[in-house]
């Protein structure tokens, strides 16, 4: 049983023959992916604050320390990413902060704003004004929380990390896979785009790398509605010093997700973290977000790849790299896709791309995000030559 699966309704069956296939698998037992894709984007940390204390994470400040950007510095960070050609705009924030930090709550109210998702509301609608598409990552978040947020978002998500209780999620409120579970169901029944992932290296076996896989790979089949899996090593900083995975795992565990998940699933690893250049070969076929203008504020210690270092990724493998949105293409309108996406589908590679857009009139992007893919200025020409 799943930790926190039934206290947060949650049903996942995984069956024990695919987690034995799977713990099979080997890098020769894929393909290498025949292009890279990254996105370009600026990277906002609402606010430091986070409930919960996990071992490896340097992101949160105890409370009376954390800090929370205010609109003005929310829309300067986005003005230098547009400047730069960004189209994403990547927020972050820890799980519910106005919960257990006060500070963060009292400044909210004192800004007019009752929850940090709502305020969360209105840093993404200064991202679009500064023609940026948001990408929010705020943590577990309930059914209502999401559909606050939903439709100023071109995409969401959020690492399960595992489906494992591990010693890296102590303290006294204890991370549950259940409720990230929940979190990716939730998405799934709103029609968000979503990105989730695995967190390799903080205390779980090789048959909980599996078991998450196969978890995500079931709320995908439900839902249709997840863009890609990160796998991500576990890196040494001031908080973590028990070491990262080595190559070999890396190598495995990638190939693992591979063969787990769907075609139509990209597979990434941040090459800030991971040796990239070392698991081209493993079935990636995405370097995730990469921010010419911001650091990464999750991993300090870690700096963000040049341009010229993911071309030499894709040059090592002998494949083309290729900048897309932070909203997969087959989850476009028909009308916003690049003519080279529909040749894809004409040939039949990607039925499930066509359903997913298209199918009994289902929406992925709401109106207010197809205005702005649509919108005839800097931020749309930029959209649009992305897609080309």
């Amino acid at each position: 049983m799943i930790p926190g699966a039934a206290e947060y309704d949650v049903e996942v069956s995984i069956a024990e023959s695919e987690v034995e296939r799977l713990l099979e698998v080997t890098p020769s037992d894929v393909e290498p992916a025949p292009e890279l894709s990254f996105c370009r984007n600026v990277f906002v940390p609402l606010t430091t604050a986070c409930r919960y204390t996990c071992t490896y994470c340097t992101y949160f400040d105890p409370p009376g320390q954390a800090s929370l950007l205010s609109l003005e510095e929310v829309r300067d960070i986005c003005r230098r990413g547009a400047d730069a050609g960004c189209t994403e705009a990547l927020f972050t924030f820890g799980d519910d902060p106005d919960d257990r930090y006060t500070q963060i709550h009292d400044q909210l109210a004192d800004w007019g704003y009752d929850s940090i998702h709502e305020y969360l509301r209105a840093a993404c609608e200064v991202a679009l004004e500064e023609g940026l598409l948001p990408h929010s990552n705020p943590g577990d978040q309930t059914l209502e929380q999401m559909a606050e947020v939903a439709d100023v978002n071109a995409s969401m998500g959020v690492m399960l990390e595992t489906t494992a209780d591990v010693d890296a999620h102590a303290g006294p409120r204890r991370k549950l896979p259940g409720q990230r579970l929940r979190t990716i169901r939730n998405a799934g029944e709103l029609d968000v785009a979503f990105t989730t992932g695995i967190l390799v290296g903080i205390g779980e076996s090789w048959r909980d790398r599996a078991e998450s896989l196969l978890a995500i790979r079931e709320l995908h089949e439900r839902y249709d509605h997840v863009q890609e899996v990160i796998v991500q090593p576990v890196a040494n900083n001031e908080r973590w010093t028990d070491g990262s995975p080595g190559l070999e795992t890396m190598r495995r565990v990638t190939a693992m997700a591979r063969v787990a998940l769907p075609e139509e699933v990209s597979v990434q690893v941040p090459p800030n973290l991971a040796p990239a250049r070392d698991l081209v070969d493993c079935g990636i076929d995405d370097l995730g977000g990469v921010s010419p203008v911001t650091d990464d504020h999750i991993n300090p210690d870690y700096a963000w790849p040049a341009l010229d270092e993911l071309e030499a990724v894709a040059e090592h493998a002998d494949v083309p790299l290729r900048e897309r949105l932070p909203v997969y293409e087959r989850f476009l309108p028909a009308d916003l896709r690049s003519a080279e996406f529909d040749g894809v589908l004409a040939d039949g590679v990607d039925g499930r791309a066509e359903q997913a857009s298209d199918a009994d009139g289902r929406t992925w992007l709401s109106p207010t995000i197809c205005r702005a893919l649509e919108a005839d200025d800097d931020a749309g020409g930029r959209f649009r030559a992305t897609l080309e």
